[in-house]
Order: C-alpha cells, then sequence, then structure tokens
C-alpha cells in the first residue's frame, strides 16, 4: 500500500504560481512513476504530468507544456507540480498517483495508488 499525501493548493490570482507537494511514507514510493491529474466540477478526470520513477523522463499534457513543471526528490519521497501562468480556466481538484508501471501512462486506469487530492482555484 502506498499512501499519497497532497498539499500546496489555494487560492491564487491568474498569472501566479502554486507548487503542488505529493509526499508519501512508503519506502517503495521512489520506484513508482507517479502523475498528476485533475477534475474540474462536472468535468472528466484528466491528465496533466507524469515522471518515471528515477526522474529521468516527463510528459505532459499540450496544456501544461511551457507552464507547468513535474519533478521529484526520492530522498524526501516527494512529487511536485510547479504550475506557473495559472489561468482560470486550470481551476480543479488536482490528484497525484503512483504507478508501478515505468514509464507511467496517461491513462488513470493504469494508476495503482492516489491521493485525497487539493483544490487549486484561479481566480480571474
Amino acid at each position: 500500500q502506498v499512501l499519497l499525501v497532497e498539499s500546496g493548493g489555494g487560492l491564487v490570482q491568474a498569472g501566479g504560481s502554486l507548487r503542488l507537494s505529493c509526499a508519501s511514507s512508503s519506502r517503495s514510493f521512489s520506484a513508482y512513476g507517479v502523475g498528476w491529474f485533475r477534475q474540474a466540477p462536472g468535468e472528466a478526470r484528466e491528465f496533466v504530468a507524469a515522471i518515471t520513477w528515477s526522474g529521468g523522463s516527463t510528459e505532459y499534457a499540450d496544456f501544461a507544456k511551457g507552464r507547468f513543471t513535474i519533478d521529484r526528490d526520492n530522498h524526501k519521497n516527494t512529487v511536485y507540480l510547479q504550475m506557473n501562468s495559472l489561468k482560470p480556466e486550470d481551476t480543479a481538484v488536482y490528484y497525484c498517483a503512483a504507478d508501478f508501471t515505468d514509464p507511467p501512462g496517461r491513462l488513470d486506469s493504469s494508476y495503482d495508488y492516489w491521493g485525497q487530492g487539493t483544490q487549486v482555484t484561479v481566480s480571474s
């Protein structure tokens, strides 16, 4: 069992930045690829970004390219999502998930463990 806890969400004005964290106390967390997903009210959950267990490879949704950066610190058992130039349409609950398959994919069904989510609200 891999428990994931997201933090760092909040209310920010358009153009601002937030850094989300996904932390785990599980010793095996560093062996998992990790993805970030988001879900806005009334919308389906969508892929945001993913990173391999080593941090050597990343993947982004088109809307995230150039604005969001995913990275990880395996010594701290934490994966981060730096979000810059935020837009009102980025408003959603953001979830991190762990996938033992490497590299992790874009499909949420391939992920094994999920956090509880953190709310990000971007005001115009």
